[in-house]
């Protein structure tokens, strides 16, 4: 750690003052506190739903948790090419690709189709 220095102000208040770097660091450590919370806040919602209805599988979870859009997390999770999801869905690729990409909003018949494509319940391609 840096040199930091305490002072007080008029009012009695104390204040640290420490270099950016030690600054920087300690924002991106609290960043990353409230990320793993907010993941850990999921899992427990999904483990603690008493019907099952919105758990996902684990390897599917980690595909969004690493990133990846639903669609897409669930098409690779079901070893589908976007092409075969095309074919499977009648919808079009590129707008399975404007999907995965977020440049497109689901409807909700296009979400019905992906999740009988993907035989999985409908409300695990929303937010």
């Amino acid at each position: 750690m840096g040199e930091h220095q305490i002072i007080k102000t008029p009012s009695g208040e104390e204040l640290v003052i420490v270099p950016r770097a030690e600054y920087e660091a300690l924002v991106r450590a609290a960043d990353e506190a409230a990320e793993d919370a907010a993941d850990v806040a999921v899992y427990d919602a999904r483990k603690n739903d008493p019907d099952g209805a919105t758990r996902l599988p684990a390897e599917l979870s980690m595909s969004i948790l690493q990133g990846d859009n639903r669609v897409k997390a669930m098409r690779k999770w079901r070893g589908l090419t976007q092409a075969q999801l095309a074919e499977a869905t009648g919808l079009g690729q590129g707008y399975l690709s404007d999907l995965e990409k977020g440049r497109r909003a689901l409807s909700a018949k296009a979400a019905e189709k992906l999740a009988h494509a993907f035989d999985s319940p409908v409300s695990w391609l929303s937010k």
